[in-house]
């Protein structure tokens, strides 16, 4: 299953799948969206003896429930994997084991592909919300001129980050835009205010997503 254009996308039938299997899978969670009328058929046709439908989403509207469900079935998913990997690597300054998860962890979720940073920023803060060990602030709604993502120990005496998200408009532009993600975190003093609050270990990184590939730089604080 795979999007064609901006609100399209192919999809497998199951007609067996109900309610109860929504968030078993994304081709589960597409199918229960089409059979209740959330989806507008374009096409069929057959491949390997099943029936596939080239679907597509009616509207803008739609479209924002859909961002929502799928945001909320990650979420779910997320819960269930295990990112003491990632956490190490995030301490470890390793950009690129960062991103081999991270898009392993795209992989392995639906296949949406979405151009709004909402939803990349969703994803990553959902995995990094699984730590035990550290807090995270989503600055993504307030607008205010903060960096995307701050996690922070809880002791002051322990380590803080800033992630600031970028999604590339292709794959040739992922570390290019990474470079810019970082770099926007200096050149706007993000660290100001994780300083003023007491941390000293301050680490920064710049993400950049293009559907299922990811790129991350590294960048101690200044």
């Amino acid at each position: 299953m795979s999007f064609r254009g901006s609100w399209t996308l192919d999809i497998q039938i199951h007609e067996e799948v109900t309610y109860g299997d929504m968030y078993g899978s994304g081709e589960n969670l597409w199918n229960f969206l089409y059979f209740t009328g959330y989806l507008t058929k374009e096409s069929e046709y057959f491949k390997e003896s099943s029936i596939f439908l080239q679907a597509r989403i009616p509207n803008v509207e739609v479209k924002t429930i859909y961002q929502n469900t799928i945001l909320n079935w990650l979420k779910a998913a997320i819960k269930k994997e295990d990112f003491h990997d990632l956490y190490r690597a995030m301490e470890e300054g390793d950009a690129r084991k960062m991103a081999d998860i991270l898009s392993g962890q795209l992989f392995r979720t639906i296949s949406f592909y979405d151009s709004a940073e909402n939803f990349y920023h969703g994803f990553l803060t959902g995995i990094l919300s699984q730590s035990e060990n550290y807090l995270v602030k989503s600055n993504r709604e307030s607008g205010n001129g903060r960096s995307d993502i701050m996690v922070k120990s809880p002791s002051l005496r322990g380590r803080a980050f800033i992630v600031e998200v970028k999604v590339s408009d292709s794959v040739d532009n992922l570390e290019k835009d990474a470079e810019k993600a970082l770099k926007q975190i200096y050149e706007k003093r993000y660290m100001e205010e994780l300083r003023a609050e007491g941390y000293r270990k301050i680490d920064c990184y710049g993400v950049s997503f293009f559907r299922k590939d990811c790129e991350v730089r590294f960048g101690e604080g200044e």
